[in-house]
């Protein structure tokens, strides 16, 4: 997707401090061991995305972590291959709301979403469309759930999320990642380069202000930075007074006599006895029940339930029929808290529905839907 963020003039412009070739308003933010940590940033995307979208498309996915760079945001649109870029956006909470930008390919978006559709990726309409749109944006956020799932658990579970989520296609010409940024301001991007099995491969790329990345590798570096142990305090000087020597004690001329050791009692061994097991389901008090009467819980009706792959649920519309697993005069579930309790038909009762209870189930179904 992105060839040759930087040349080598540029990188040794970068790691020198001095400004870039690209127009930018300064020299690089992020120091050499920003970069190293962000690398590993770079590292959890990729098995993210490899087993992410391994899942989703049913496939063998291979990755390899491409270039990271920091360049003016003004330049990333002319380095994209293609004349459109997919677009995710997001700011990430539990980093001070830090904007951040995962992008591919027009034609890397179409051929993820076909694979999450069921397809092979090898007849791909010539233009997005909104389905593809939206299974495309579906498959990159799970994966960003999953790679903040990880990061999250590299900074000492700090809690991640990923709010304010949109997708679009834009055109690369003269394409910002930021537009509330300086068009020339820096952003650092990260390359990961996927191959999935009998599909053209395509790069994901994650932008960030190059500030907000500073501010992350600093976090994640604190986060893997083990603690200095505390230095003992120190010992208060004593003064040791040597001793006068004590003159040995004289022998005793026979060895005192050991009271006889008392016989213990014989231990009682037998074999343990249960008691019978009776008819009844379970046994047990009711306990105070007056304590929890006032309690809400929710009652839900479930009419039946299906299984969908995600193409089949993305493919619904006005007019789809969804075939449940009941069939028809069948007696519907009532369940409490999500537990079910009871089973009953369906009436109308005036203009509203309601469920004449036929069944209440037995304290063993009532267990086992519990999960115990």
């Amino acid at each position: 997707m992105v060839d040759e963020f930087l040349n080598q003039d540029e990188i040794d412009a970068l790691l020198s401090g001095t400004p870039d070739s690209g127009g930018g308003t300064g020299g690089s933010s992020l120091a050499d061991d920003d970069f190293s940590v962000l690398n590993e940033v770079i590292g959890i995307v990729a098995n993210a995305a490899s087993n992410v979208i391994g899942m989703l498309a049913g496939r063998d996915v291979t990755t390899n972590i491409g270039e990271q760079a920091e360049f003016p945001q003004n330049t990333v649109g002319g380095k994209i291959a293609g004349s459109k870029v997919f677009l995710y956006s997001m700011t990430l909470e539990g980093l001070d709301s830090a904007p951040a930008r995962l992008i591919t390919t027009e034609s890397g978006a179409l051929a993820l979403a076909d694979l999450m559709m069921g397809g092979d990726a090898k007849e791909l309409p010539t233009e997005a469309n909104d389905l593809y749109l939206s299974a495309a944006q579906e498959g990159l956020s799970q994966l960003i759930g999953s790679v903040l799932t990880n990061l999250s658990g590299i900074m000492g579970g700090t809690r991640l999320s990923a709010d304010s989520a949109s997708s679009s296609l834009d055109e690369t010409e003269g394409w910002i990642p930021f537009q509330d940024e300086a068009e020339d301001s820096p952003v650092w991007v990260g390359r990961v380069d996927l191959t999935v099995d009998g599909v053209e491969p395509f790069s994901l790329s994650i932008v960030m202000p190059a500030a907000n990345a500073a501010d992350l590798a600093a976090r994640v570096r604190e986060a893997m930075t083990p603690p200095e142990p505390e230095a003992a305090p120190p010992q208060a000087s004593q003064t040791v007074t040597p001793s006068r020597p004590q003159p040995p004690a004289a022998r005793p001329a026979q060895q005192a006599s050991l009271p006889p050791r008392p016989q213990s009692p014989p231990v009682d061994v037998r074999p343990v006895e249960f008691a019978q097991l009776g008819g009844s389901e379970f046994a047990g008090s009711p306990g105070n029940i007056d304590l929890i009467v006032d309690i809400p819980v929710r009652i839900t009706v479930e009419l039946g339930r299906t299984r969908k792959t995600i193409g089949e649920v993305l493919a619904l519309g006005p007019g789809s029929v969804v075939e449940l697993n009941k069939m028809a005069g069948e007696p519907v579930d009532v369940l409490v808290n999500g537990k079910l309790i009871a089973r009953g038909e369906v009436v109308v009762i005036d203009e509203s529905f309601g469920i004449r209870v036929t069944e209440v189930v037995s304290k063993a179904e009532r267990i086992r839907s519990m999960g115990v």
